[in-house]
């Protein structure tokens, strides 16, 4: 598969007609309200058209207005100026193995976890022994020396931030912590030296330090996690090679691939995966491009044909001519998409990030309500302030705000894995509620190149007989209905025989001498001026051409010219296209043909396939007019096509998707993006958008349902602190989880993969 269009992508973070783009990576982010807080400072910089922060990525992507004097210095100084660390995100023009495991968010140490766990184990012991009898209870001040360096070193992170968040007037989840464990820790010294020796009342050391230690728990499992979500993104980087040999000055050397340029001539062995891209120039080989397309099975490769850096070659060594190097690579390129996917926000994640800016300032005030209540009600501060401790712990914004984009980086992971590009969150969120798919024909359907469809002879001709003649006087020929022969007649091994005085007639055919028989091979208009009757044939001829196909007409010369045979031309179905409209009906989703052919060619092809509506003589501009009238009851309609002549329909519809074997304006039009040409690709694109829906959908249930159950049972004093804490830290660590179980979805199995039929051209 040709996937040099996708070269055609202007890189990232140069200025544009709708301005510069760029891309920061920002550090110190904790939860959803953080996110939100670097998203409105960055609103307030002049000249920012647009800008989107992903708590999961932890990377703002930013555009400013047209010729605008913004610049990444004043991008970067708001960012800092919220509380926050930022820096520009880089992109390697050559990932190596090493940029690969840099790649994502950053996993912690888990050192400062496990002193945090050993500080707090003795203290939270006399929690877990004491219902059972026995009193393991430490004196007051071995309680306070293990919960202080847990408290103000280990936990200074919660401190640093939330004053942070304080100087940009803005609430966060570890102002909640911090204020939560202080009041725990404050309330613990309080009783330790004014309200007892010690031993004759309860400390809660161990409620501080527990939770601070939980919450570090929650953050590392929760990085764990979010670091499988870019598994897709260092996968792929992982793909280029650290060096490559190249061709100079007629010897083999060994160079690093940056050095690499374009008009190089690379050399690549049996197994080594090729350095960058380009065209082979010697050598023949199978080449597995399976991370880069999804495409399972090792494509054949011979001189002039187009490889790919990243993929591995097979069996025979190679030579290749540079053609694009760096961040103009196919494999830069898709990086990229697949980035810029995961960065970008769906539409659902608005509303949560609405609910999320004024999440932190209604805990605080339904923490101190409880204090109040709880405290004026029944005048023992001690278990008021144990409640409102509760509060504050149990209700982080963590889960929200990593919801929407875990999911979405997983699903938007998978898919490439499997040859999906989703460009962008809105698409793959629209895809979810496709309820009508509508398909060009010719090279999206159809292999979009004339084929040998269909043989007719007169009583006592041989088929393989005539059609080796036929392939033999077309041999060597560059017209389409020419290779269509001279491929039938070798995928079927048919014997060629000598041919002679071979002569093109323009506009009407060919004739040539075989075994000294001569023979013509042409349309009606050549037979009717060689004298030959077509009357035997004629009614086979109708009956084709009315189907959309090619016929051409095989006449001898003897002592009378004589009709021995016709043949009929037309684009073949694509292998499993049939299956592929199948699965897509079995999802409930209404499918349409639109194409520019006749009514018989556009049948023939519908019901090969089981199309449900077919709509011929369609033309280009008539396309996009067409969608919309399949809008019928606020339906979601898909667009697939390949063509320049898709691109309109593909930027009108709902959710466009296109064939990487076609053309780059229509793949720069489309949200989704399918590298092999593959039809079936098209119903898995629908399948993990839906899953990938449903799993937002579940995990931010989850979210909700942590806060909405768990608030309450604190303020009514039905949650301890330590459990609250443990719970706060599980609804972060569970709903990234649940996302990453979209990485083993797998498509649907292929079902009639070989030859469905034949369609009309």
């Amino acid at each position: 598969m040709d996937m040099a269009t996708l070269a055609g992508s202007p890189p990232r973070g140069i200025a544009e007609e709708q301005g510069a783009h760029f891309e920061i990576d920002v550090g110190g982010m904790t939860c959803a309200s953080c996110s939100n807080r670097v998203e409105r400072a960055l609103r307030k910089v002049p000249g920012v058209a647009e800008s989107s922060v992903n708590l999961a990525t932890e990377v703002a992507s930013v555009r400013v207005v047209a010729n605008s004097p913004t610049g990444l210095e004043d991008i970067i100084g708001a960012i800092v100026a919220a509380g926050y660390d930022a820096r520009e995100r880089q992109h390697p023009d050559e990932p190596t193995q090493a940029d690969a495991e840099d790649d994502g968010p950053r996993m912690p140490t888990w050192v400062p976890v496990a002193i945090a766990a050993l500080l707090s184990l003795p203290l939270a012991a006399p929690m877990v022994l004491g219902p059972l009898g026995v009193d393991v209870s430490l004196p007051a001040f071995w309680q306070w020396v293990l919960a202080t360096p847990v408290q103000f070193v280990l936990g200074a992170r919660f401190y640093i931030a939330g004053w942070r968040a304080l100087k940009a007037r803005a609430g966060n989840m570890d102002q909640l912590v911090a204020l939560g464990t202080s009041a725990a820790y404050g309330l613990s010294i309080y009783q330790w030296l004014f309200a007892g020796a010690g031993h004759g009342v309860h400390l809660y050391f161990e409620a501080s330090a527990v939770i601070i230690t939980l919450v570090m728990l929650g953050k590392w499992l929760e990085a764990r996690a979010k670091h499988k979500t870019v598994a897709a993104i260092r996968a792929l980087q992982a793909l280029r090679p650290g060096v490559a040999t190249v061709l100079r000055e007629g010897r083999e050397q060994t160079v690093a691939v940056g050095k690499v340029v374009v008009g190089d001539v690379v050399v690549v062995r049996p197994g080594e995966r090729i350095p960058t891209d380009g065209r082979i120039r010697d050598g023949f080989t199978h080449v597995d491009e399976s991370l880069l397309t999804g495409e399972s099975d090792p494509v054949p490769r011979q001189p002039g044909d187009p490889v790919t850096g990243g993929a591995v070659n097979g069996e025979g060594r190679i030579e290749v001519e540079v053609g694009a190097v760096g961040s103009e690579t196919v494999l830069a390129r898709i990086i990229r998409l697949v980035e810029d996917a995961q960065a970008k926000k769906a539409p659902i994640q608005r509303l949560v990030d609405r609910v999320s800016g004024v999440f932190v300032p209604v805990v605080v005030v339904a923490a101190l309500a409880t204090l109040l209540g709880w405290g004026l009600a029944q005048g023992d501060w001690t278990v008021a302030t144990l409640n409102a401790v509760a509060v504050l712990v149990i209700a982080c914004p963590c889960a929200l705000g990593l919801a929407t984009p875990t999911a979405i980086m997983a699903g938007t992971g998978v898919a490439a894995r499997h040859g999906i590009l989703i460009k962008d969150a809105e698409a793959l969120e629209l895809a979810h509620r496709i309820g009508v798919v509508a398909f060009d024909k010719t090279g999206t359907l159809t292999v979009g190149r004339p084929g040998l469809v269909a043989v007719e002879v007169i009583a006592g001709v041989e088929v393989e007989r005539m059609v080796a003649a036929v392939a033999a006087i077309q041999e060597g020929s560059e017209h389409p209905l020419a290779k269509a022969v001279t491929e039938y007649a070798a995928e079927r091994e048919l014997a060629l025989p000598q041919v002679t005085g071979v002569q093109a007639v323009s506009g009407r055919g060919v004739v040539g001498v075989v075994e000294a028989e001569s023979l013509a091979i042409g349309n009606a208009v050549l037979m009717q001026e060689q004298g030959v009757e077509i009357g035997p044939l004629s009614a086979a001829a109708e009956s084709l051409e009315s189907a959309g196909r090619t016929v051409s007409f095989v006449a001898v010369f003897g002592e009378k010219p004589q009709l021995i045979g016709l043949l009929a031309f037309g684009d073949e179905l694509k292998p499993g296209a049939a299956h592929a409209v199948s699965s897509i009906r079995a999802q409930g989703v209404h499918t349409v043909l639109l194409t520019g052919d006749n009514a018989g060619a556009a049948q023939r092809v519908g019901a090969a396939l089981g199309i449900d509506e077919i709509r011929s003589r369609v033309l280009p501009e008539m396309k996009a007019a067409a969608i919309d009238t399949l809008r019928v009851g606020g339906k979601v309609v898909a667009m697939v096509g390949d063509g320049i002549n898709d691109a309109p329909a593909l930027a009108s519809a709902d959710v466009g998707i296109a064939m990487s074997t076609g053309t780059d304006v229509a793949m720069h039009t489309a949200g989704i993006t399918l590298m092999r040409g593959d039809p079936a690709l098209v119903g898995d694109a629908i399948s993990i958008s839906r899953r990938t829906y449903g799993k937002i959908r579940q995990n931010l249930f989850w979210a909700f349902i942590y806060n909405v159950v768990g608030i309450p049972l604190a303020a009514a004093g039905l949650l301890n602190p330590v459990v609250a804490g443990a719970a706060m830290a599980m609804s972060s660590f569970s709903v990234v989880s649940n996302a990453l179980l979209l990485r083993r979805w797998k498509p649907a199995p292929r079902e009639g993969v070989a030859p469905q039929g034949r369609g009309g051209s």
